[in-house]
C-alpha cells in the first residue's frame, strides 16, 4: 500500500474539477484579453469563475472600487507581490513561523534597507500579539506592514488573525495574510475582516497547481512583480489561465460545500493516527497540540531518532510526509517554526509532518500506524542496559 501523508504540501487533484478543466480546455482557444468572439468568451469564464471564488471566500469583487483579486502563479507569487508591493518604506513585522516564501523575502527587502521586526510564539507555536502592541505603541519604527500566516504549516497551528486585524485597524497599519493552509478548509469571511491583502493557492485544496490568489480590500493598492500586458490593471501582467482559474473556483467551490464532512473526516484520521502512535509510544511529542490545529495536520517528534532516516525509511515503507516545509525540507538545516517556539534541539532532530485529505481513508491511518511504528523501533537509539 501506499499513503500519501503530506497534504500541506500539495493535494491531489479532484477528479470532479479535472473534468470541469478538461471540459474548458476543450472548448477552444483562451485568451481573455482578445476581442473576438473566442475572446469574450473566454473572459466571460475568467469573470464568472472569479465572481465564483470571492463568493466563497465571502467577498464580493463585482462593486466599483471594492475588493479586488489578482489571479497569480500560486502562495509563492501572492506573498512576494504583497510584500513588495503593499508599501516601499517603513519597517514590517512579522512572526518567527512564517512561510519560507515569505522570510525569504523579507530577508531579500531587508538587504535593500528595510526593517524587519519579528514576533515570537510560545512553546506551542501560537504568535504573542502583546508584542504586537508593545511594537506599536513604543513607535520605535515606522510600521509599514504587518504580514502574519493564518495557520502555521508545519505544526498546524491556528494564529490569532482577527485579533490581529483589530490591532492593526486600530493602528491604521495593514495587514497581509498568507491563508494558504486555510482556505478551503476553514470557515473564510473576508468583507469584514480587517484585513487588508489575503494569499491563497489552489493547489492546498485540491485544486490545479499553478494557480493562486492575492486578495486585495477595498482601496488598498499593490505594485506589480513584473511589467509588461495590461492585463489584471497591470498588476499582474500576462495572459490568464482561464482553464486553471475555472479549476480553483470549482475545486473551492467543493471545499466549502463539504468542509462540515471534511473537517470532520480528517479530525477523526489525524487523532487516531496521533492516538494510536501514542497509545505504542507514549514518548513521542505532538507539536503544537495545545492550541487549536488545523484539522487534518499532525507534527510528531520521534525522540532519539533522526528525522532524515526516518523519512527515508517511512518512504520506502510506502508513507509520504514530510520533514518540515515542502519549500525547504531538500535542505538539511532544521525546522526554523520548531526553533522558534523553543523545542528542545531532540524533539527539533527528529520531527516530522503527517497531512490527511478528505481522500485519506482509514485503512490508510492503520497502516501507517504499523509502518510508522515499526520504523521507530528500529532507528531510534536504545538505552544501554548494564548486565
Amino acid at each position: 500500500m501506499k499513503v500519501y501523508l503530506d497534504n500541506n504540501a500539495t493535494t491531489a487533484l479532484d477528479p470532479r474539477v479535472a473534468d470541469v478543466m478538461l471540459a474548458q480546455f476543450l472548448e477552444g482557444p483562451t485568451n481573455a484579453s482578445s476581442q473576438h468572439v473566442f475572446g469574450r468568451r473566454s473572459r466571460s469564464r475568467l469573470d464568472t469563475a472569479m465572481e465564483a471564488i470571492g463568493s466563497h471566500l465571502g467577498t464580493r469583487l463585482d462593486q466599483p472600487n471594492g475588493a479586488r483579486l489578482i489571479i497569480t502563479s500560486g502562495g509563492t507569487e501572492s506573498n512576494h507581490q504583497a510584500l513588495t508591493g503593499l508599501t516601499d518604506q517603513g519597517s514590517l513585522v512579522l512572526s518567527q513561523i512564517e512561510h519560507p516564501s515569505v522570510l525569504a523575502t523579507v530577508k531579500w527587502l531587508e538587504k535593500r534597507g528595510r526593517t524587519l521586526s519579528w514576533l515570537e510564539t510560545d512553546q506551542g507555536g501560537l504568535v504573542q500579539l502583546d508584542q504586537l502592541e508593545t511594537l506599536i505603541s513604543t513607535d520605535e519604527h515606522d510600521i509599514a506592514l504587518v504580514s502574519l500566516m493564518a495557520a502555521n504549516n508545519e505544526t498546524g497551528v491556528i494564529q490569532p488573525i482577527s485579533q490581529a486585524a483589530e490591532i492593526c485597524q486600530k493602528a491604521g497599519i495593514p495587514l497581509h495574510v498568507d491563508a494558504t493552509q486555510i482556505v478551503g478548509k476553514l470557515p473564510l469571511n473576508l468583507e469584514d475582516s480587517g484585513i487588508s491583502a489575503v494569499t491563497f493557492t489552489a493547489h492546498k485544496f485540491h485544486g490545479p497547481t499553478g494557480v493562486g490568489g492575492l486578495w486585495l480590500a477595498p482601496e488598498v493598492k499593490v505594485e506589480p512583480v513584473f511589467h509588461g500586458g495590461e492585463q489584471q490593471l497591470e498588476t499582474r501582467p500576462g495572459t490568464e489561465p482561464v482553464a486553471l482559474v475555472v479549476g480553483m473556483a470549482e475545486a473551492l467551490k467543493l471545499a466549502v460545500d463539504e468542509m462540515q464532512d471534511s473537517t470532520e473526516h480528517c479530525g477523526m484520521l489525524r487523532d487516531r493516527l496521533e492516538s494510536g502512535l501514542l497509545a505504542r509510544h507514549p514518548e513521542l511529542v505532538v507539536q503544537g497540540k495545545i492550541h487549536d490545529r488545523l484539522p487534518g495536520t499532525s507534527s510528531i517528534s520521534f525522540l532519539k531518532t533522526d528525522r532524515q532516516s526516518m523519512l527515508m525509511a517511512l518512504d520506502m515503507a510506502g508513507i509520504a510526509c514530510s520533514s518540515g516545509s515542502a519549500c525547504s525540507s531538500g535542505s538539511s538545516p532544521p525546522s526554523h517554526v520548531l526553533t522558534a517556539m523553543n523545542r528542545p534541539a531532540d524533539e527539533i532532530e527528529s520531527t516530522l509532518r503527517f497531512g490527511v485529505s478528505k481522500f485519506s481513508t482509514i485503512e490508510e491511518i492503520e497502516f501507517a500506524i504499523d509502518s510508522i511504528s515499526n520504523a521507530y523501533n528500529k532507528l531510534r537509539i536504545k538505552p544501554c542496559v548494564d548486565n
